[in-house]
């Protein structure tokens, strides 16, 4: 090991005192529920009152966000069961500052609660079908209580939504988009939302149906010790507290030792490019040295694409790995453009028996793992380590296929950190990170560009280099890396489409990442995540 730094201790970095962060939580709807009945059973908070609380910080969101709009009057479609309750409670708070407000009651109020808020709701709002050229349209129909498909008045309701979104009324979902599965995502008979304000936690189905969800924003209702109790295990959605603490900023006098040394193990014949991708992303990430190793017909190119870095031919034998790697190296990155065939398998498992410090592998160095998760945890052998497949290594590596990967994309990355005894970073919409502690992470930054060959290698550089530099939690490290790697496309995507977003622009952005953490959600926001494909500056509301 170099003699700068210790590889067993997190990079020293500059003292400042970093907010713990809102803590969210991304939940199944039977979590949330238990939440909200802890809240009620056991804290002795009124259901109503957390109805309220609901409806005015929904209300609040309205306002923050659609200003320009309110002019134009805003419709609230009510169901009758407690998101009819939570329509009542918005109406009630916008007219109350004299917005005009129109309540179409699609289903008659039906659960106390919500006969109970629609009995205060002033004589000043007007009660009717909403067809008076509302500009904001609020769906409180169904909420999280919906499934299969609508009938009777509900399909009605949601048949009138899509008429005014037709015709360009914004439309607002309160919890969940009607008919949005909350678990799922599935989203066949949903309208698409512009805005869904959600209640305590967020729903997993909002973060796998992005795009009819519209902005996400998660307020607060006064849920916290509920959710520790009821729902202390689900994944914490990662946040920018979460990253400043993960990556802290270097301390005045660090030089490249202090910020590490990465060894990257990849480029076969063809593909030394997505080794030179990994290599970039590692430096804007903040890697103090990087050496390539590559296929020996590749080691010229590799030298002459990334300059700053130095380029070897991958170690032949278990002494080239000693001397080339292990007396050198604090982290290792095993596996883009690594190919997949018999020598590269003997080289990955090479590397991994000479070396026994961080890793991460990605991309080749899991598919020649198929289904053999015992053998690479044997190789592995408890070491601070991670991987970061997508569905379909996922499914080659963990065995099944990718529908049923996907189907179980929040459960089934732990239970595979718990077999590897390492971190998984299972890529996707959203992103979920599961350590072998049992802890879990889910991030929902990112858009469209990042859809695109050699995006994973710049999000392995990435985690690779945070991980080397945060080994005491690699976990959080790495759920940090996916974090940095979604926000920076959004930043690289300027709020435009994603077309025409390369992989240049995104590499470029992620050295603007590490200024952009700095932003707090302003309470009673806890959570603000961007439509899909969207992105936001830091002074924007959706920051």
């Amino acid at each position: 090991m170099p003699d700068e730094t210790s590889a067993a201790a997190p990079v020293a970095a500059v003292s400042r005192s970093v907010p713990a962060g809102a803590d969210v939580r991304v939940v199944s709807p039977d979590e949330a529920s238990a939440a909200d009945r802890h809240a009620i059973d056991r804290l002795h908070v009124p259901a109503r009152a957390l109805m309220q609380r609901a409806g005015a910080a929904a209300a609040a969101s309205i306002v923050r966000r659609y200003v320009d709009r309110l002019n134009g009057g805003v419709a609230v479609l009510c169901g009758g069961g407690n998101n009819g309750g939570d329509g009542w409670v918005v109406a009630r708070a916008l007219a109350a500052t004299g917005i005009r407000v129109r309540v179409d009651e699609v289903v008659a109020a039906a659960t106390a609660d919500c006969i109970a808020e629609r009995s205060l709701c002033p004589e000043s709002v007007t009660r009717g079908d909403a067809d008076a050229g509302e500009a904001i349209v609020v769906d409180a129909i169904l909420g999280t209580g919906g499934r299969g498909a609508p009938r009777g008045n509900v399909a009605v309701g949601l048949a009138r939504l899509a008429a005014l979104r037709a015709r360009g009324a914004v439309v607002v979902a309160l919890d969940v988009p009607s008919a949005l599965d909350a678990s799922s995502g599935e989203a066949e008979h949903a309208v698409r939302a512009d805005l869904t304000v959600t209640f305590g936690t967020l729903k997993r189905g909002l973060l796998v149906a992005r795009g009819h969800a519209g902005t996400v924003v998660v307020v607060d209702i006064g849920l916290g010790d509920a959710i520790a109790a009821a729902a202390g295990t689900a994944p914490r959605l990662v946040d920018r507290a979460l990253v400043r603490r993960a990556a802290p900023a270097f301390a005045h006098d660090a030089h490249k030792g202090v910020r590490r040394k990465l060894a990257i193990v990849g480029g076969g014949e063809g593909m030394v490019g997505a080794a030179v991708l990994a290599g970039r992303a590692a430096m804007r990430a903040g890697i103090g040295m990087t050496r390539l190793f590559v296929a020996p017909e590749s080691v010229s190119a590799a030298q002459t694409a990334i300059p700053e870095a130095m380029a070897a031919p991958w170690p032949a034998s278990d002494d080239a790995v000693q001397s080339r790697m292990c007396d050198w190296a604090d982290g290792v990155l095993i596996g883009p453009g690594l190919g997949e065939s018999a020598e590269t398998r003997a080289l990955v498992e090479r590397v991994l028996r000479g070396w026994r410090g961080p890793v991460v592998l990605d991309a080749d160095a899991l598919n020649v793992f198929a289904d053999n998760v015992d053998g690479l945890r044997d190789l592995l052998d408890g070491r601070p380590a991670a991987i970061t497949p997508h569905p379909a290594e996922f499914a080659r590596l963990a065995g099944g296929t990718v529908e049923d990967a996907l189907a179980a994309r929040f459960e089934a990355p732990r239970a595979l950190a718990e077999r590897l005894g390492a971190t998984v970073l299972f890529k996707g919409v959203p992103t979920v990170i599961a350590g072998a502690d049992g802890s879990a992470y889910v991030s929902a930054t990112g858009t469209p560009a990042l859809a695109a060959a050699g995006s994973g290698d710049l999000l392995a550089g990435i985690a690779a280099t945070l991980l080397v530099q945060r080994p005491d939690n690699v976990p959080a490290a790495i759920a940090a890396a996916a974090w940095v790697h979604g926000r920076a496309a959004e930043l690289a995507s300027g709020g435009r489409e994603a077309r025409g977003v390369i992989l240049d622009d995104i590499l470029a952005a992620v050295a603007r990442v590490w200024g952009d953490l700095d932003a707090l959600a302003c309470y009673p926001e806890l959570a603000v995540i961007p439509a899909s494909g969207a992105a936001t500056t830091t002074s924007a509301p959706d920051a």
